[in-house]
């Protein structure tokens, strides 16, 4: 039965065409060049009436060289994740991609209600102990979602997922090239990667979402834009990506993005933003705040000065005290003291210097400016003292983000004390430094059970999550300001009920 199906290719070719191949011989079927008179500038379109009871592979060509289509909904590949990838390597495919959803809907969870976690699709579970049937893909992910409620996560934040090549072909007599294992590079951005899947990305990706939303889990994608994309596209991406697969947000990374313009976008006014800069008087004028806060602030800041805090140096009280109560009127604040570059939270408090030597590039790489604190010792200990110390400092970082007015974030495997060898920029670390060992669950124990009390006080006791700022000030004259600074923790959440009984 035939279908017809629209090709367009942005070209400055003067000919061009494209490649058809049969779905499962690979053998190629047929070129076709685009029609001139079907041109509009540089871009180049055709339609092909298809027989879509079969399978189908296409690429375009611009004289002999074969190329993938930029905004292609699904590829394959010959090659296996970690081979050198050369474009002529990806096939797109001609695909059916109806997909039932069976009724699920977004969580759109407020920002004072979220707990998030960073990860890695491919490291959450690749390692054998991960104790998933499908390793490193999407169906592993939807394997773990009761463990990821039982910690009480309520959003995942992924690390790219489109297609990207993570090791490219390299070009005879040039360097070598590293694997990039986080996917940090221009992608295919209309597709889900085909590495992280058992069959089909787009029908594996759509079954992960829907798992995680009828688990009342909200997704974040991250998306990094290199400077020299056309900023014009990327509001269109992600309007596909809420569009096609109902995520809940995006992460955007790259310099000078158009983040004021994606933030005015009607189609995008319910969807999580996330960047480090936004201009929300110019967004919302007199309106002051928007109907569904979406946008949240991402920075550093807090990473650096609360690892400082927490080493003891001075003169950090009043900078960590704006901290713990920032909650931007029109925007969320979002919090870490880890992420997916530099050290991890055990790292954190066991190494004073990086250690990136398996990188190789003779640990020149990464950041030199960690505000880390070996607790005595570099690297693991036996010594019980130092062990101790830093089980109380890993205790002492989870407060101060728990208790942060903001909204906390994690990196995957932070629960449990996860290690990544003192390596502080693991981009292309395929193995053991980036997989999760989920056998630290019961080594780290006291950690973990730390972290879900934590957040399970957090959600229990609404003045740990307000929705608006705290003004340093007893405003409701019941005795007690409404945050205060003092030596314990116990005092602190005493002090914020009594104004809840206030207010009653």
């Amino acid at each position: 039965m035939g279908k017809r199906f629209t090709f367009t290719y942005v070209s400055d070719a003067k000919e061009c065409g494209l490649i058809l191949y049969d779905g499962k011989t690979r053998r190629e079927h047929g070129r076709f060049p685009f029609p001139e008179e079907k041109r509009i500038g540089r871009k180049w379109r055709m339609d092909l009436e298809l027989d879509d009871s079969k399978d189908w592979l296409y690429q375009f060509r611009e004289g002999e060289c074969r190329l993938p289509d930029p905004k292609g909904r699904e590829f394959i590949s010959p090659k296996r994740y970690g081979e050198e990838k050369a474009p002529e390597d990806l096939f797109g495919v001609i695909r059916n991609h109806d997909f039932d959803w069976m009724g699920t809907k977004q969580p759109k969870i407020p920002y004072e209600d979220c707990l998030i976690y960073c990860l890695h699709l491919r490291g959450f579970t690749k390692h054998a102990t991960s104790g998933v049937k499908n390793r490193g893909t999407f169906l592993g992910v939807t394997e773990k979602i009761p463990y990821l409620k039982e910690i009480g996560v309520t959003t995942l934040e992924f690390q790219p997922i489109c297609e990207f090549m993570e090791k490219k072909k390299v070009i005879s007599g040039g360097p070598s090239a590293n694997l990039n294992y986080w996917g940090y590079t221009e992608g295919f951005y209309y597709a889900p990667k085909s590495d992280y899947s058992k069959n089909e990305p787009v029908r594996e990706c759509k079954e992960m979402i829907r798992a995680l939303h009828e688990a009342g889990l909200e997704v974040i994608l991250q998306f990094y834009f290199p400077k020299e994309f056309n900023p014009m596209e990327i509001p269109e991406i992600l309007r596909f990506w809420v569009e096609e697969y109902r995520v809940d947000g995006f992460h955007l990374i790259g310099e000078d993005l158009p983040a004021d313009l994606i933030a005015r976008d009607p189609e995008l006014s319910e969807t999580k933003i996330w960047y480090y800069a936004f201009h929300p008087e110019g967004l919302y004028g007199k309106r002051g705040t928007p109907a569904y806060k979406n946008l949240g602030l991402l920075r550093d800041d807090f990473l650096y000065e609360g690892r400082r805090f927490l080493k003891g140096e001075e003169n950090l009280v009043s900078a960590m005290m704006g901290h713990l109560r920032s909650i931007p009127a029109a925007l969320g604040r979002i919090n870490y003291l880890s992420t997916y570059w530099g050290f991890t939270l055990m790292d954190m408090v066991s190494y004073d210097f990086k250690h990136n030597e398996a990188n190789g590039e003779e640990n020149h790489d990464g950041t030199d400016y960690n505000c880390s604190w070996n607790c005595g010792e570099e690297g693991p200990s036996r010594k019980k003292k130092i062990r101790a110390l830093r089980l109380q400092q890993i205790k002492n970082a989870l407060c101060l983000l728990f208790f942060a007015q903001g909204t906390p974030r994690i990196f995957m495997g932070d629960e449990f004390g996860n290690s990544q060898k003192g390596n502080n920029n693991p981009y292309c670390q395929d193995n053991d430094i980036c997989w999760l060992n989920w056998s630290m669950t019961e080594k780290n124990k006291e950690i973990l059970d730390f972290f879900i009390f934590l957040a399970q006080l957090r959600m229990d006791n609404p003045i740990l999550h307000p929705a608006r700022e705290a003004q340093m000030m007893d405003f409701i004259s019941c005795g007690y300001p409404d945050l205060s600074c003092c030596d314990n923790i116990l005092e602190h959440i005493l002090w914020r009920q009594s104004e809840q009984l206030c207010t009653r």
